[in-house]
């Protein structure tokens, strides 16, 4: 398949530079679009929000014309915008919507396999097949899964005397997660083949979801390897069967990674430039990304230090807040050696770590908030920055009530899903604040003017 993609994309590399003409009004309206949907979520995005809502209402509406049309006709030029689709508007709308789909079925395929792993159905399949198998379809097909399950450790340890209805349920949802997971690789080779026919995929632009498709056929087998790692007999006579917390975390980790550079590069296709109307907004944006970018990784580590708590089962522990049971520390966080396994495999410290850093983040993204509400920046920047801190606070809250609820489904899967989500936003906001091209910057005013014609 990648040497078919690659004499493809030979055939487009001319096409890098692409049709530019149109290409910042339609990356404006992309973005105006997805901004009023994550901002309008938050309560706190406040007066950020409603500066927004004036702009999409055409308060400013002819300056994002004369806007595109200066960006259009300069990048036209030996400083060229390097589109990475060609075929002009139309083509870009259809790859970007596409590539927004697939974004969306890998955040559901995530959400699935927190249900999944949340009600105990992830071991119900003792065996694996890349191509994938029909389901057990007659009473005697049901029976032979079954007596393969009663051999599994979890089965003796945990579910022994479970009938064949309780079995059927963990294994339908098992079953369900491992065909979402294929169906998503149909639904994004298809659409690729495709497009690639069609011309509108760039060498870069196929390079890099060809990656993306490497990284997603790698997640069955990461995930059969993850299973796997369940069905082994546990050390002590006393442990449940779990997972390794080490390969879920992978497996969880390399998920986020599939939906956020499907998500980015959704973004860059609609959106080839950052909305930017005076070069006083452009500087406030670089300001603001100064702050944005560290604010990122420690969102993206509290998200990975949740698969380990997960992966220990950390969350049916110290079910108390803000205290762990009558100490603010525990006195065993360090009791493994060597020394850096209790990071990742004690549950007192792996739960520790996580309320530390979720504190962490919430503040990070308080204080992010602090010093960017008096820049002069783009208002759909200030909507994104009031929709982070309510979709942090609104996290932080579903976090505390999954774990004094003692991990129900319901919560415990809504905390995976807001994980992701405020995820999604940073990328927004880190898309958003990108410089412009040297062909835009040209075109742009000092300052925004207050009145138009």
């Amino acid at each position: 398949m990648f040497r078919a993609v690659g004499s493809v994309l030979k055939r487009n590399k001319e096409a890098l530079y692409g049709i530019a003409r149109g290409s910042t009004s339609s990356s404006h309206r992309a973005f105006t679009s997805s901004t009023v949907n994550s901002a309008s979520s938050s309560p706190l995005a406040g007066n950020s929000f409603n500066g927004l809502r004036s702009l999409l209402k055409g308060q400013k509406a002819p300056t994002f014309r004369k806007m595109s049309t200066l960006a259009a006709s300069s990048s036209e030029g030996k400083e060229g915008l390097k589109l990475l689709v060609t075929g002009g508007p139309q083509a870009r709308k259809w790859v970007g919507t596409w590539l927004f789909g697939s974004a969306a079925w890998v955040f559901s395929m995530v959400v699935l396999g927190g249900v999944t792993r949340l009600t105990r159905s992830g071991l119900s399949m003792t065996d694996w097949k890349f191509t994938g198998e029909f389901p057990p379809l007659s009473d005697q097909a049901w029976a032979k899964e079954f007596e393969k399950y009663k051999q599994s450790p979890e089965y003796k340890r945990v579910n022994k005397g479970m009938n064949l209805e309780d079995f059927k349920f963990i294994y339908w949802m098992e079953y369900a997660h491992r065909m979402w997971g294929r169906g998503l690789g149909i639904m994004f080779a298809l659409p690729f083949s495709y497009f690639l026919r069609k011309g509108y995929i760039t060498l870069r632009l196929g390079v890099q979801l060809s990656g993306l498709f490497a990284l997603g056929a790698g997640q069955g087998f990461i995930g059969w390897w993850m299973v796997k790692s369940g069905l082994e007999e546990p050390p002590s006579e006393y442990s449940q069967p779990r997972v390794s917390p080490y390969r879920l975390a992978a497996h969880l980790t390399s998920a986020f990674a599939i939906y956020c550079g499907l998500f980015w590069t959704a973004l860059s296709v609609v959106m080839p430039e950052p909305p930017a109307e005076s070069l006083a907004w452009v500087r406030g944006a670089a300001k603001v990304k100064k702050l944005a970018l560290p604010v990122s990784f420690i969102v993206g580590i509290t998200a990975i230090s949740g698969a380990f708590v997960a992966g220990n089962d950390a969350g049916r522990a110290f079910n108390t807040f803000p205290k762990m049971g009558d100490t603010w520390i525990p006195d065993d966080i360090f009791e493994m050696k060597p020394l850096i396994r209790n990071f990742f495999e004690n549950t007192a410290t792996v739960q520790l770590d996580h309320r530390l850093l979720a504190t962490t983040t919430l503040l990070a993204i308080g204080t992010m908030w602090w010093f960017t509400r008096k820049l002069d920046i783009h208002p759909a920047v200030k909507a994104l920055i009031g929709s982070t801190v309510g979709m942090t606070a609104v996290q932080v809250t579903l976090g505390v009530s999954t774990l004094l609820s003692y991990v129900p489904v319901s919560l415990g899967s809504a905390h995976q899903a807001g994980a992701l989500t405020l995820l999604t936003l940073m990328l927004l906001l880190n898309h958003t604040l990108r410089r412009p091209s040297p062909s835009l910057l040209k075109s742009l005013p000092q300052v925004v003017k207050s009145n138009f014609s």
